[in-house]
């Protein structure tokens, strides 16, 4: 294993000491086991028995001295540079457990964000809500991350309802929206509200279903994309009242979804189907839905497309998912899943820990499972208000996730 190289050693100083060319954190200072010599979270795995010492604190200088020169670098007057940076920190923050680095500059990293959201591109606009969303993943929930959300909330909300900003951006700050949300906040209040502005992005889609030929994808149908999966992932930790009322919104507009010719559009409302079933059984044994047959008919025509239009590899994953949804819907059956991190072992068994499994995995990366570790004992992904613990049936508790 190499020696770590020594701090500062290939940062060039400007006029004032400022570091002006910082090596960009790569994929491969991503990993884990590349990057186990240049932090105090070591992996033992990695060291041979007899490989050289690593000094760790020297290790963990050098890595936080590279981070510092990234968030400065994120106020640089190149958007290029500033974009690079945001991406650089994104790579070491899904890559790491970063606590009390992150907690100690979580303003300045705010701020930061905040000002490349509102002023800057759609690539650094994108690469700048990538970093919020980790930011609260490195942070998980508390007072601190509350402020956080606060203030990058209604800068997200703004960039979403914008009709002028790009269609990435805006995707990029729904996923964002959701996440910080579902980790951070405490406010029934504001989770409504947050709700409230994904369903108004995600629910034009129903408008289009008026066309005969069924519902055409258009430019805006990865943003309608996001903004739903967003918006799932807010009513796993709802009050049993407030999910009870979606439920009646939406079960019946969102199968007019399973037409369009968007296949990330239909996979989204098959397993938002599939979630929305699982928590009205929760909320009612007998549950009754009027359409079932027609539904279950559309879900098994997709479970079992030939249409020679579709590319195979399309048409083999609309299978797969859909033979799941078709299960759940019709059998009330979900194919139990095992996650193994270090000697844990997570069991998703129900579509709420999968939607929850699947949007982290998304954000995260490889770095998922150096993550899963950390987050077995943190709030992140806990029912953190006194409404959620008392209306929601624990077995659908997000707690119950791990």
């Amino acid at each position: 294993m190499p020696k770590p190289k020594k701090r500062g050693s290939n940062h060039q100083r400007g006029a004032g000491g400022q570091p002006r060319s910082v090596q960009p954190f790569s994929d491969e200072d991503a990993s884990i086991e590349t990057m186990s010599h240049c932090s105090g979270f070591s992996d033992p795995a990695s060291f041979t028995e007899d490989g050289p010492e690593i000094d760790e604190e020297a290790t963990q200088e050098d890595l936080e001295y590279k981070l510092k020169g990234f968030i400065d670098l994120t106020l640089d007057k190149s958007a290029k540079t500033r974009q690079a940076a945001l991406e650089s920190l994104k790579n070491a923050f899904s890559s790491k457990i970063l606590y009390e680095f992150v907690m100690e500059r979580r303003m300045t990293l705010t701020d930061s964000i905040e000002r490349c959201i509102k002023k800057g591109k759609s690539d650094e606009q994108c690469a700048a809500a990538g970093l919020a969303c980790l930011l609260c993943v490195q942070m998980g929930s508390g007072i601190e991350s509350e402020e956080i959300f606060k203030t990058l909330g209604p800068v997200l909300k703004k960039i979403v309802c914008d009709g002028t900003a790009s269609i990435q951006a805006r995707q990029a700050c729904a996923t964002c929206l959701g996440i910080c949300c579902f980790i951070v906040t405490d406010d029934i209040t504001e989770l409504y509200s947050t709700m409230e502005c994904l369903e108004n992005i995600f629910t034009k889609a129903y408008q289009r279903d008026r066309d005969t030929n069924g519902v055409s994808s258009t430019h805006n149908t990865v943003l309608h994309i996001s903004a739903l999966l967003a918006w799932t992932l807010l009513l796993t930790i709802c009050p049993m009242n407030e999910v009870k009322k979606k439920i009646e919104t939406h079960l019946h507009k969102l199968p007019s979804l399973l037409s369009c010719d968007d296949l990330n559009m239909r996979i989204a409302a098959g397993e938002t189907l599939a979630l929305l079933f699982e928590l009205a059984r929760e909320t009612d044994a007998d549950f009754f839905y009027e359409d079932m047959e027609l539904l279950t008919e559309k879900l098994r025509a997709l479970a079992t497309d030939g249409n020679k239009h579709r590319a195979k590899v399309d048409k083999r994953k609309q299978r797969s998912v859909f033979r799941d949804v078709l299960r759940a819907v019709e059998e009330r059956d979900f194919p139990t899943e095992m996650v193994k991190f270090g000697p844990e072992r997570m069991y998703i068994d129900c579509w709420v820990k999968k939607q929850t499994y699947d949007t982290f995995k998304d954000i995260l990366g490889s770095g998922m499972q150096y993550h899963l570790q950390h987050l077995y004992n943190s709030a992140a992904f806990k029912a953190r208000t006194k409404a959620r613990s008392k209306c929601r049936d624990k077995r659908a508790d997000v707690g119950e996730f791990f």
